[in-house]
């Protein structure tokens, strides 16, 4: 096992900088013209601001809505476990049903676009604002799911033993059940997280000017895609990447201390 690993390791180092290795002689080879397309394509007409305001608006609506997802999602997994025969309940446990069916069953773009256009047909404000919040219903639906599944994963017995001691339905999940719970999700909280960043990319049918949306706004100033595509593709990958890597050092964190524990 041990000996597989360590040949895994040498063999992705290998992969990785014959990679380097080819963009390095590529760069070399074609420098100058590299250097005068970025050059009249980025820094001539001052894009590179437009781009730096798409990549904030970004990471804004990534991280707001994700915030709110993971709170939506929270409190519609703890509705959803309800057992209570209560009409008031029946009819909560209906409506969130309803919601994370109707917002898993459409896609991202259709719901942007009625929120937008229909529900606040009226709003004049700024349209960051509605791709925030249609963001984040999106992922308060899947991040439910999520939480469902980790909270499912915890023994039934320690549920059961907070209830014999006393406490409530609520305290149960939120001292015993719901950490350990967010412990075995964290990977695909990770997974929402990400994909919520790649998803953002349609905020601009909406009018945002999001990362996708600056550099079409390029694009159409001088009308020389392929760097600019190139560019964006190469942002998107550094981004997701950094944050994979982040993660994954969260949840080995996270599982080291629960060793030690």
């Amino acid at each position: 096992m041990g000996k597989t690993s360590k040949k895994e390791k040498i063999v992705t180092f290998i992969m990785v900088a014959a990679i380097i290795i080819a963009l390095l002689v590529l760069c070399i080879v074609a420098k100058d013209e590299i250097l005068s397309k970025l050059q009249y394509t980025f820094i001539t007409d001052d894009n590179y601001k437009v781009i730096l305001e798409g990549l904030g608006n970004t990471f804004l609506i990534t991280f707001i809505s994700f915030i709110i997802g993971i709170i939506l999602g929270t409190l519609v997994c703890f509705v959803q476990g309800l057992k209570s025969e209560n009409t008031f309940i029946i009819i909560l446990k209906n409506i969130v049903k309803a919601y994370v069916s109707v917002f898993r069953g459409t896609p991202i773009v259709v719901q942007l676009l009625i929120i937008y256009f229909v529900i606040f047909a009226s709003y004049r404000g700024d349209a960051t604002i509605i791709a925030i919040l249609a963001f984040g219903l999106n992922s308060g639906a899947y991040v439910s799911e999520i939480i469902r599944g980790g909270i499912n994963s915890v023994p039934k017995g320690q549920t059961e033993a907070g209830r014999s001691l006393g406490l409530s339905y609520w305290t149960t999940m939120h001292k015993i059940v719901l950490p350990q719970a967010i412990k075995n999700c964290l990977p695909s909280l990770g997974n929402e997280f990400i994909a919520l960043i790649k998803e953002t990319s349609v905020a601009s049918f909406i009018t945002v000017v999001d990362l996708s949306e600056a550099f079409s706004d390029v694009i159409a100033g001088n009308y020389d895609a392929q760097p600019v595509y190139i560019i964006m593709g190469i942002i998107y990958f550094v981004i997701i990447y950094a944050f994979t890597i982040l993660l994954k050092k969260i949840e080995r964190r996270l599982n080291k201390d629960v060793k030690v524990k």
